[in-house]
């Protein structure tokens, strides 16, 4: 009877691609990798999908409508286990696939084994992640619109206040905190239109692709399409396969378009705490110390995320240098862009998270402008002056510099904006209006 038991328990613990021969530990630990911790990110979605297959196959009487119920009685139960916690994918098993269709097996018997009938692992991790990356992108798209709302509160709030523009790190002409704000908002809405290009590309049903030539069973993939909540169907099945890579470019590209932003953005934060700039400061509990130096306030939190986006935005080229001369068809290859896309993902919502709290508690210095070094920040202004007097552009730029070069030249007070966009017509209202038609 032992021996039966433990007989079983193997047959049942087999890999799914399991021919029963001997299999060499360090070449099974080589190739599974960590794909068991990468797959608890997916888990819920293969249940999903496994459910939608379970009732394509009943529609198409591949399964008896009592099956179906069984099958999705029991994913019910592991989707619980998975929401309170206690499911996990042990070392007996490569992957989250076998894991589910273990349980199913152990509880249905014959039953559980018809799951993966018209079905391979292929298409199942792919479906898999692009149900991932279509909620994810959907989450990320709704953070990065928190953080532009966030920006035009605070532009809003601050667009009185002057700050100055530099180019070359070296002072240019006036802006405004209500102009810097706003900017960073507008170049988020173009990381929007990205994203939202992104989550076309994975909104396409790829179940039924099998391992990536079809099937000869009678399958419905406008059924699963439907059921899963695809835009559409991916339609040629080797197409669908050849989005495995495709689809992680796409997302990890679009992702990085929101790091650069923020990296961007995170390095004027941390330059424009200096001492040598000192235009903006935070509550000393976003901020940390030295060991030895006592007077430090260290903006560590906008380095790590420069930091991280600076990462973040290298994963696109490495999916492209896994990936760009594979041939048509599966190859493990496939299974080294997984860790890299779903790092990308979770640390971007991590850090919109962290950048909308902490941007929240920025506080505006008052700059004095009579200081020495801006005193040909509206150099700009007093040539535009002359010019509206009637000189001509090339004339007023000459006796401007020629008053620079002489050390005669008298700061006159600032001239406002007048036109679209500038800092003292923000164009608020325009910019939300974008923001809100992504």
């Amino acid at each position: 009877m032992t021996f039966i038991i433990n007989f079983q328990l193997k047959i049942n613990t087999m890999k799914l691609w399991d021919k029963g021969l001997a299999i060499d530990k360090k070449i099974e630990n080589f190739t599974v990798g960590n794909d068991r911790e990468l797959d608890m990110h997916i888990a819920e979605y293969d249940l999903k999908a496994s459910k939608a297959h379970a009732r394509m196959l009943g529609k198409v009487d591949i399964l008896t409508s009592e099956e179906v119920k069984n099958i999705e009685d029991e994913l019910a139960k592991l989707h619980q286990q998975l929401e309170n916690g206690t499911f996990q994918i042990e070392e007996d098993f490569e992957d989250v696939h076998s894991k589910i269709e273990f349980e199913l097996t152990q509880t249905l018997g014959d039953t559980g084994k018809k799951i993966h009938t018209a079905r391979s692992r292929n298409d199942q991790i792919l479906v898999a992640m692009q149900l991932y990356f279509k909620e994810n992108l959907k989450e990320i798209s709704g953070k990065t619109k928190q953080l532009i709302d966030v920006l035009l509160g605070l532009a809003e709030k601050h667009q009185e206040k002057l700050l100055p523009g530099y180019t070359h790190l070296q002072v240019a002409m006036p802006s405004s905190f209500g102009l810097w704000f706003s900017a960073y908002a507008e170049l988020l809405i173009d990381d929007l239109y990205l994203l939202e290009a992104g989550l076309k590309v994975v909104d396409q049903n790829p179940l039924g692709s099998a391992a990536g030539y079809g099937s000869s069973f009678p399958i419905d993939r406008e059924f699963t399409t439907k059921e899963l909540g695809f835009s559409t169907l991916k339609y040629n099945v080797v197409a669908a396969q050849l989005g495995r890579g495709k689809c992680e470019r796409t997302v990890t590209s679009n992702i990085s378009s929101v790091a650069n932003t923020l990296a961007r953005f995170s390095m004027d934060i941390c330059l424009y705490m200096s001492q040598n700039f000192d235009f903006i400061t935070f509550p000393d509990e976003l901020t940390t110390g030295s060991s030895i130096m006592p007077h430090k306030k260290n903006p560590d939190v906008f380095e790590l995320i420069r930091g991280k986006c600076n990462k973040l935005q290298s994963i696109a080229n490495e999916m492209i240098l896994i990936t760009n001369n594979l041939p048509s068809g599966y190859h493990r290859d496939y299974q080294l862009i997984k860790e890299n896309s779903i790092y990308a993902v979770e640390n971007i919502k991590e850090i919109l998270d962290i950048f909308i709290h902490s941007i929240a508690l920025i506080k505006v210095k008052d700059i004095n402008f009579k200081d020495e070094k801006y005193k040909y920040l509206f150099t700009v202004d007093s040539i535009n002056d002359l010019v509206m007097q009637g000189k001509s552009f090339r004339e007023a730029y000459q006796i401007i510099g020629d008053q620079v070069q002489e050390g005669t030249y008298e700061a006159a007070e600032g001239k406002r904006h007048s036109h679209l966009g500038s800092k003292d017509n923000l164009a608020l209202a325009e910019i939300r209006r974008k923001k809100d038609e992504v």
